[in-house]
């Protein structure tokens, strides 16, 4: 059975990583077995997560572990999809993962409060006595990351203009479909959803957060996507729900 490597449920999502629910996803949509263990960045190749493991073989990122397991079970996660139709999937999810991705990163690690909401909860189990230094090392690392991605040399403005840019046209894309291609989910739709579900989270008060709340159809876009792969999952709107 595969098993996929990840970090764990957290902010009221199956996981804070887009990438990992990504491929949690996609693994349900191709209706494959797999269990969920707990990853350590430390044993992976390339110090990121997702991973999987399959029948001996270790798969690093969600794109690669995408293309191995259509390759390995004979599945096409985008069947049905023109030429054209499967090149404009590939420029979304581009979009999303190596431009609007970042932006969340940036609000969730770079802004203080939303690091102490948030990311600040991963170092629970450190010594007291090395947390402050652990945090601070992994702090700097990411932020030198931000800068050289080139998210992190945009004033807070320009970051929020790029991201509303992205936001806009995902937004004129999905439309009035229920599916970012059509009338059921494909690969990308993976992706898109982890992300505007991760982006929504009340976990964090950011810009972006508003801004794409202020697209009404991603709301239930979400949830649409939430109620097909995840019916047990209890989301953060679900925790919302319950306090009202």
């Amino acid at each position: 059975m595969i098993k996929l490597h990840a970090f764990g449920p957290a902010f009221g999502l199956p996981d804070p990583s887009p990438y990992i629910t990504k491929t949690e996803v996609q693994l349900r949509m191709a209706g494959l077995a797999y269990e969920k263990v707990k990853g350590d960045l430390e044993q992976t190749p390339k110090h990121k997560l997702p991973i999987i493991e399959d029948d001996g073989r270790i798969v690093a990122d969600s794109t690669f572990i995408r293309t191995h397991i259509e390759r390995t079970r004979s599945i096409d996660l985008d069947e049905g999809l023109s030429l054209r139709e499967r090149a404009e999937a590939w420029a979304v999810e581009r979009m999303l993962e190596d431009h609007l991705c970042w932006a969340m990163v940036h609000e969730r690690w770079m802004d203080d409060e939303n690091f102490r909401r948030g990311p600040a909860l991963f170092f629970q189990g450190a010594p007291d006595h090395l947390r402050d230094a652990i945090i601070q090392d992994v702090r700097a690392r990411v932020t030198t990351n931000m800068y050289a991605h080139g998210i992190g040399r945009h004033s807070a403005a320009e970051r929020l203009e790029l991201a509303n840019r992205s936001l806009s046209a995902l937004a004129v894309l999905l439309g009035d479909k229920p599916f970012l291609m059509g009338d059921r989910p494909t690969g990308v739709d993976a992706f898109a959803f982890a992300l505007l579900a991760g982006l929504m989270s009340p976990q964090f008060d950011t810009p972006i957060r508003q801004a794409a709340e202020a697209h009404g159809a991603f709301g239930p876009y979400v949830r649409r996507m939430a109620a097909r792969f995840y019916p047990g999952h209890a989301w953060w709107w679900d925790r919302e729900a319950a306090a009202a």
